[in-house]
């Protein structure tokens, strides 16, 4: 069956999470409601945004629960690696080794040696995001990564995994947050994968992608999806990436990266506007 609209949510830490619910909320407030998309998909960042969305709370709700620093869930500051060391780590591994299989197989082993909190710790903060834990109704699929074969998995209401689990999984950054467990299988980030794996739109009449991070995939799968349907791609503008900072895993950086994110969302409603209607 023809899936009529995707709304794609890419990874970009707690800054994403921001920027993805400002966006949103700033598309909605201008009249555009692209949250009733016929299927969600999320990746790391965008898992946690997927899963909030039709869980009936408003957009509102959840901006407010970024900007003000009495409504906002607590975050931890990471343990593991830094996001430096991070990005240092991938950047040598894309150059030494070219088969992605075994590049992701070599990031899941990185994840798998670093010390970082306890699995029940950072689970604890991914439940504290979520105001219901239940799957929503709407159809959602959340991406993660098997540590050891490097496989991606998909995650959606019928895989009978935890939601809150499954949006661990899909946002356990390698070296940063230990990998999740589940049913004996230990996943990483989703974004190991790709960074917003839009190709799981394949087949839709209508896909936004909202990619908050750099993603060298986007191009070849946007392509792709282009065969059946039309797509549009919207990133952080300048303005957001400033909001950015340095540290996406930084909590800080919630308040700025959800009212620029806002601002965006608010001046994009006009172009997005054909294509949601169309």
């Amino acid at each position: 069956m023809t899936t009529r609209c995707t709304l794609v949510l890419g990874g970009g830490g707690v800054a994403g999470i921001a920027w993805h619910t400002g966006f949103l909320h700033g598309l909605a407030g201008s009249g555009l409601d692209v949250t009733d998309a016929d299927l969600v998909v999320g990746t790391s960042a965008g898992a946690t945004v997927a899963a909030q969305l039709g869980n009936g709370l408003p957009l509102e709700t959840w901006y407010r629960r970024q900007v003000d620093p009495e409504l906002q869930n607590t975050e931890r500051r990471p343990s593991g690696m830094s996001v430096a060391e991070l990005w240092e780590a991938m950047a040598r591994l894309l150059e030494e080794v070219a088969d992605p299989v075994q590049r992701r197989r070599r990031i899941g082993a990185l994840a798998l040696a670093n010390d970082t909190v306890p699995e029940s710790v950072r689970r604890e903060v991914v439940a504290g995001r979520l105001a219901r834990h239940s799957w929503p109704e709407r159809p959602i699929a959340l991406v993660a990564v098997d540590a050891v074969t490097g496989e991606r998995r998909v995650f959606d209401a019928t895989s009978g995994v935890d939601l809150v689990d499954a949006v661990a999984a899909s946002s356990a950054v390698p070296g940063i947050w230990p990998p999740v467990t589940i049913g004996g299988v230990r996943y990483i980030d989703g974004g190991v994968y790709s960074a917003c794996n839009a190709d799981l739109a394949e087949g839709s009449q209508r896909v936004l992608v909202l990619a908050p991070m750099a993603d060298p995939a986007l191009g070849e799968e946007v392509e792709q999806l282009r065969r059946s349907g039309v797509v549009d791609v919207v990133s952080p503008d300048d303005e957001s990436l400033a909001a950015f900072g340095t540290d996406p895993l930084d909590p800080a950086v919630r308040p700025p990266a959800a009212r620029s994110g806002e601002a965006q969302g608010r001046r994009s409603a006009g172009s997005l506007d054909a294509l949601w209607r169309r």
